[in-house]
Parts: C-alpha cells; sequence; structure tokens
C-alpha cells in the first residue's frame, strides 16, 4: 500500500492509485487496480505483438493545487510489459502558500519491461511542489524512464517569477542505487541561471534506459544531433540522456526516437506509440 501523503494544509484533494501487471497467457494484463481520490486508469490497451499492455493515468481535476497530494504505486510481476503515460501534460497551479506533493513508486520484476513515458509537466508560476519518483528493478528487470518538466507558460507568455519545486528522481537495482538526482528550482537562482545549470532555459528533461552499450550511445549522438542541448551519456549499463532548452514537444520527440532506439536494440520490434498522444 502507498504510504500516506501529509500536505502542508488540511483539506486539499488526496488521491492514491496501485497498479498490479503480471504475464497472463500471451499478454500482459492489469491484475490489480484500486484507487482513492481522483487518481485512476483508462482501460488498457494491447497494441503490440509482444503484448505490452498500455495504460494511460488520469487525474480527472486536470490540474493539481497547493495542498493536493498523489501517490502512485505500480507493480510489474516478474516477466510482465507495461507502458505507462498521460493523455496529457500534468499541470501545477498556482499555489496561495501550500505545497502540493506527488509521489510515485515503479517496481519492476525480474525479467519485466517497464516503459515510462507522461507527458510533460507544467509548472505555472507560483506553483509550489515536491515530486519524488522512485524506479526499484529486480534482478534483469529492463526500463526506460523519462521526465519532463517545463517551467511557465513561454507559449502564453507567462514566465516562472515566483514558486518554488523540487524534482527527485532514483533508479535501483536490487536494492543498489544506480542514479539518485534531486533539482531544487527556485526562480532567479544560480542553477536556473548558470551555465552548469539550467542556463536561462525554461525546460529541462531526464531520460534513463538500462542496457546501454557504447555502440548504442554513439549512434544516438550521431543520429540525433541537438548536440547543445541534448546530452548522452554511459554509466554502467545505463543511458542517461538530458535535455535543457525551450521546448518541451522538442524534448519528446528527442526522447521518444531514443526509446525506439532502446526498443528495437538487439533487433527486437519497433514499439507502437501510445495512440494518446497522437490527440
Amino acid at each position: 500500500m502507498t504510504a500516506a501523503l501529509r500536505s502542508d494544509v488540511a483539506g486539499g484533494w488526496q488521491a492514491r492509485l496501485e497498479l498490479g501487471f503480471a504475464p497472463v497467457a500471451a499478454r500482459t494484463a492489469l491484475v490489480h487496480s484500486a484507487h482513492r481520490g481522483p487518481l485512476r486508469v483508462q482501460r488498457p490497451f494491447h497494441p503490440e505483438a509482444d503484448g505490452s499492455c498500455h495504460v494511460y493515468l488520469l487525474h480527472p481535476p486536470g490540474g493539481v493545487v497547493g495542498g493536493d497530494g498523489l501517490a502512485l504505486d505500480v507493480q510489474l510481476a516478474p516477466g510482465a510489459r507495461a507502458l505507462l503515460t498521460t493523455p496529457s501534460a500534468s499541470r501545477f497551479y498556482r499555489s496561495a502558500g501550500a505545497r502540493a506533493l506527488q509521489r510515485q513508486l515503479l517496481r519492476v520484476g525480474a525479467g519485466a519491461r517497464l516503459d515510462w513515458l507522461p507527458q510533460e509537466t507544467i509548472v505555472f508560476d507560483g506553483a509550489r511542489l515536491a515530486s519524488t519518483t522512485r524506479l526499484e528493478l529486480a534482478g534483469d528487470a529492463a526500463a526506460c524512464a523519462w521526465e519532463i518538466v517545463c517551467l511557465g507558460r513561454p507559449a502564453a507568455g507567462e514566465g516562472w517569477t515566483h514558486g518554488e519545486a523540487r524534482f527527485g528522481f532514483e533508479l535501483w537495482r536490487d536494492g543498489r542505487p544506480l542514479l539518485l538526482e534531486h533539482t531544487p528550482c527556485r526562480p532567479g537562482s544560480a542553477l536556473a541561471r548558470a551555465a552548469w545549470g539550467l542556463g536561462g532555459h525554461v525546460t529541462f528533461a531526464t531520460l534513463v534506459a538500462t542496457g546501454a552499450c557504447s555502440e548504442r550511445l554513439a549512434r544516438l549522438r550521431e543520429s540525433l544531433g541537438s548536440a547543445d542541448r541534448l546530452g548522452l551519456t554511459h554509466c554502467d549499463d545505463l543511458l542517461v540522456a538530458r535535455y535543457r532548452g525551450p521546448d518541451a514537444a522538442e524534448a519528446r520527440r528527442l526522447f521518444t526516437a531514443i526509446w525506439r532506439d532502446w526498443r528495437t536494440a538487439g533487433g527486437g520490434e519497433a514499439p507502437a506509440p501510445p495512440r494518446v498522444w497522437a490527440t
């Protein structure tokens, strides 16, 4: 069971969602789904030949405000294959002072594969939030996960001049940490301005994928370009891609190309992009 959330004030919407996936016959099935509050899923889809289960995470209110709390707990049984995404961007609205909290725990059993591909998170001017994602892999589990963040709404002419956002991402295998990142974002901070940080850009994103190798890294560097906005590194068996730039759509396009390459490595079939991305 997902741990209880404690927001800064009482009265915010507290939502929890638990999902369990397991192989059933020739495909992966959503065998457990329990929710409390405004967080749920649409019916699962199986558009791929390997029986992967595609699920769209829904937050019916359409946005998160100060005092709200969202908790997600996903479990893939050994051998399961699942792709999770969202039908639209996640929006964190301006707060009068209270923080919004989001906690996501993704556990992948041995021999299973998780594609964690949510659409971008938009942080509205004045928002206050703390978001953490923890991905736990067992044995030879495989995963490709990304998170894309846009500070403000540049398309609407709105910057991010006040507020606070903290983003955490952790990747573990068999209890051993492989990647631990905690990014505090404040308007006008050194991280926001400096060349070693965001360099004044409003969008930043990270992708991690297991099973990396030097040959694949070289091929991606050659094919993707965007060297000034996209960085690719190889650490142990992880491919880590980082983007900073003006546009969440560009980050998603580049990351989708990396995801496709990851899924087809070793002769695998090209993945079926979630249909909701085309709407």
